[in-house]
């Protein structure tokens, strides 16, 4: 006599469902699995090409700090003399052009210089030179650093105190980023932050994005463009110095 089957319970029916779900979830899982290994073996030529150029632009980049801890360590030098005709020799300007330019600022009404510094990323590779270039320039001229400004990409900040701490603020807090030359608005951020000084002192390497007002800048602006300029460069700086009745030396570093 055959045995009467019996209906399945309701804890039978939610085990199966259960084993069904667990073996849903496997199946997806290894296809996951799958897919992701089958991604891997098609990207990770690309990867590795992508890191070996992220390592050669590393090897690079250590190249240029070495080259430049070099340049620094052969230009900051105790005896000023020294320190002149070394900064001089690494510079295709002669001691004549700068004694001129330097007389210059002797000549200006007042004490007090404040230095107008552009941090775009151009000038980057100079970055190094400007602390032993512009405080001998400003020694040599025997006036006081009041002020230094650095403009960068629409940016412009204004910072004081003793002329230590503004070149440690210049170099710890200057980007040396970015790609417009905002000099105009570089001009009334300083006017408007720091008291007027007796001559200011433009220090960059391209021409301005931004109007300059030459009537707007209240003492006269020495201008030092530096690297290797173009032509619109050089006319804009030495037409700056000329209509606010200062001059220019062009520092072209070796």
């Amino acid at each position: 006599m055959a045995r009467k089957r019996s209906s399945p319970n309701i804890h039978e029916i939610f085990s199966d469902v259960a084993l069904l779900m667990l073996a849903t979830f496997i199946f997806l899982l290894v296809i996951i699995l799958i897919s992701s290994r089958l991604a891997e073996d098609k990207e990770l030529p690309q990867l590795k090409n992508e890191v070996e150029k992220l390592r050669e632009m590393l090897q690079l980049s250590e190249s240029d700090r070495e080259q430049l801890k070099k340049s620094l360590g052969s230009i900051i030098i105790t005896d000023p003399e020294t320190q002149l005709e070394t900064i001089l020799d690494s510079a295709s300007v002669g001691r004549k052009d700068f004694n001129l330019f330097i007389e210059g600022l002797k000549d200006i009404p007042g004490e007090d210089i404040h230095l107008v510094v552009d941090a775009t990323g151009s000038m980057h590779g100079v970055s190094i030179f400007l602390v032993p270039v512009l405080r001998l320039i400003v020694i040599r001229a025997k006036k006081h650093l009041t002020a230094i400004t650095w403009f960068s990409d629409n940016r412009a900040v204004t910072s004081t105190g003793t002329m230590a701490e503004m070149f440690d603020n210049l170099m710890s807090e200057a980007p040396f980023v970015g790609n417009r030359e905002t000099i105009g608005r570089a001009f009334r951020v300083a006017a408007r932050e720091a008291p007027i000084p007796g001559a200011y002192m433009l220090i960059g390497d391209e021409p301005s994005d931004d109007v300059i007002h030459y009537t707007g800048i209240p003492s006269p602006v020495f201008t030092l463009p530096m690297g290797r300029l173009d032509k619109a460069t050089e006319e804009e700086y030495r037409t700056l110095a000329s209509k606010t009745g200062g001059k220019m030396l062009n520092l072209n570093f070796k």
